[in-house]
């Protein structure tokens, strides 16, 4: 694969993956969405089904690794890290991409959630948005932060991070030792559509805790898109959290690359 495969490959395929799994937390958040409190359930399995998409679209670009995770574990398997700056470009670009796609395709939805008096003040406040309760939502997540990017239930940063660290140990667990029953010839097409059931496992069983980001630039790229984007009453984009989902699954990833080597190598 040639550099430019590889960016164009990673840049499409992550675009694709932003747009249809924070499109799925999009369709579940916003009011006047057809599918508006849809539950866990369907963002589990959109995100699932996203990762499935974007694979088949960009694997024969670039591999489709789609997350930075992925690709430090596969460089820690191969010992190869030549092109690693470029997957790392292609899939930070990818994502912003397609958090503005996201913003597009629900505009009119964004526009109704955030103008709505009820929604910005809460309870009690239906008649109009305090100072008050803009400046806490300044200072912290947003109303609608959670369609970009992800947020603790409960704030502890050795669990928050430990969760995300776990949840991405299994996912690049999963991802490296993929055909290994079949004398290592690999699942092939199979794969993509393997690891985007682990996705979706990983999100029933670990995202309570974290809304498992499991990858870095989908949170990152996302949020710093929410940060910029025009939304009215948007609010804060928690930047105070925002390591975490980057620095959790790279070490996940690393992790798995070392027990790999170790374990089945």
């Amino acid at each position: 694969m040639s550099s430019s495969d590889i960016f164009i490959g990673e840049t499409i395929g992550t675009a694709i993956l932003i747009l249809l799994g924070g499109g799925v937390c999009a369709a579940v958040t916003l009011k006047a969405s057809k599918a508006r409190n849809a539950g866990w359930l369907a963002i589990a399995f959109g995100w699932g089904f996203a990762v499935m998409t974007a694979a088949y679209i960009s694997g024969p670009l670039s591999g489709a690794h789609l997350n930075p995770a992925v690709t430090v574990g596969i460089a820690i398997k191969d010992g190869d890290w030549s092109n690693t700056p470029t997957y790392f470009a292609g899939q930070f670009l990818g994502a912003m991409i397609g958090a503005v796609l996201v913003w597009i395709a629900y505009y009119g939805q964004f526009q109704a959630h955030l103008t709505d008096r009820e929604i910005i003040g809460g309870p009690g406040a239906q008649d109009t948005a305090t100072a008050k309760s803009v400046e806490a939502q300044e200072k912290g997540a947003g109303p609608v932060l959670g369609i970009f990017s992800t947020g603790p239930e409960i704030r502890h940063t050795v669990q928050n991070l430990a969760t995300e660290i776990i949840g991405t140990f299994v996912l690049l667990l999963a991802i490296l030792t993929q055909g290994l029953n079949d004398a290592g010839n690999g699942l092939g097409v199979l794969g993509a559509l393997i690891t985007s059931f682990v996705v979706v496992s990983i999100g029933l069983s670990l995202g309570g805790p974290t809304g498992y980001a499991i990858n870095p630039v989908r949170d990152l790229g996302p949020r710093i898109v929410h940060a910029l984007l025009p939304l009215p009453n948007k609010g804060g984009s928690d930047w105070a959290y925002a390591w975490i989902p980057v620095v959790g699954p790279l070490i996940g990833g690393a992790i798995a690359g070392g027990v790999y080597n170790v374990a089945f190598a």
